[in-house]
């Protein structure tokens, strides 16, 4: 179930692509005529991570800064948090945790604007919201998130894009569909005889690729029991290259942009080490053992490489004996205070 929804997420986007573009123009335009005093994004989990991807695009795009909210200031703490001229960005697939929904309502009634990108539009998050977002991912029966975290990543580029009022980022995106259809289609399998056997891995990324490794990670936990930890390719000589000795697997997300080179250094380095590097690069670079997939604009590259690993992810579960679609201890939605 888990490769069947992950394979499907093409045709998910292509829907949520024609729908509620005159909502997100609108947003975009109210953003651009009173900017936001401070940006917050609110999410757990997988959410968290496309709240990641959504926030670098505000930030490289727009030279706003973005903040993760530490959701228990406001549902344990009680922090009086100024919420005026705030912008407040929750996303979920179900909308339905207690420690979304409160903040949300809280910058709300201080008087922020407040944007729920969530699955489920009749969920408390959304009704709570002022901006309620469709993810229009249709109901999703695996545990483990794939194509409402592809949907949500999407979603966060529509609303830079809007806001941004960049044309042809827009038309980049209406390109995803397509490619997310030849992404569903990569063939990984050089990782499975790594990974099979593999008792823990080390998942890097740097910039806009560092929420690929961050979802990565989750998932190797989540689907394979892996003990998998992610890691800025800028971090790793701090501390946790004590951790690379002979055999050591490492996955490397080395997509385009600037921060590419210095991750192609790195990977080179670890092998030196002796580090087993799985680096998944884009077709032009030589080195690679993973084929990324890509978009029509490097901005959109994690959208559609996502989409990849999720394919090898699934295979990897069932490779190691387990189901991804029942990862044990885990339910398919998660309330925390």
């Amino acid at each position: 179930m888990m490769l069947k929804e992950a394979q499907s997420a093409g045709q998910h986007v292509a829907a949520q692509l024609k729908q509620d573009r005159d909502r997100y123009a609108e947003l975009g335009a109210r953003l651009r005529a009173a900017p936001p005093g401070s940006i917050l994004t609110v999410a757990r989990g997988s959410s968290d991570h496309a709240a990641n991807y959504c926030a670098y695009l505000i930030m490289a795009r727009l030279g706003r800064i973005v903040a993760s909210l530490p959701m228990s200031l406001v549902t344990l703490n009680k922090a009086p948090l100024l919420a005026r001229d705030a912008l407040a960005i929750a996303i979920s697939q179900s909308g339905q945790s207690p420690d979304v929904i409160e903040p949300i309502r809280y910058f709300r009634d201080g008087g922020a604007t407040t944007v729920a990108l969530v699955n489920d539009a009749s969920s408390p998050l959304a009704t709570n919201a002022e901006w309620a977002m469709p993810l229009h991912a249709g109901a999703e029966l695996s545990v483990a998130a794939t194509k409402s975290f592809i949907a949500s990543l999407v979603a966060g580029a529509l609303l830079t894009g809007h806001w941004q009022n960049d044309a042809a980022f827009l038309a980049a995106l209406d390109t995803l569909p397509e490619a997310l259809d030849v992404a569903s289609h990569s063939d990984w399998s050089p990782a499975l005889e790594v990974l099979t056997p593999a008792t823990n891995i080390m998942v890097v990324g740097r910039g806009i690729s560092f929420p690929l490794a961050l979802e990565s990670a989750l998932k190797f936990k989540e689907t394979s029991a892996i003990q998998a930890e992610a890691f800025s390719g800028a971090e790793i000589k701090h501390g946790p290259m004590a951790l690379i000795d002979e055999g050591y697997p490492l996955l490397m997300f080395a997509t385009r942009g600037p921060t590419q080179a210095g991750l192609l250094k790195l990977a080179e380095e670890m092998r030196g080490r002796g580090a087993k590097v799985l680096l998944a690069a884009p077709s032009d670079v030589a080195e690679r053992d993973l084929t990324l997939p890509i978009a029509a604009t490097p901005d959109l590259d994690p959208i559609v490489a996502i989409l990849a690993f999720y394919v090898m992810a699934a295979q990897l579960s069932v490779a190691r004996g387990m189901d991804p679609d029942r990862p044990r201890h885990l339910s398919k939605v998660t309330k925390t205070s």
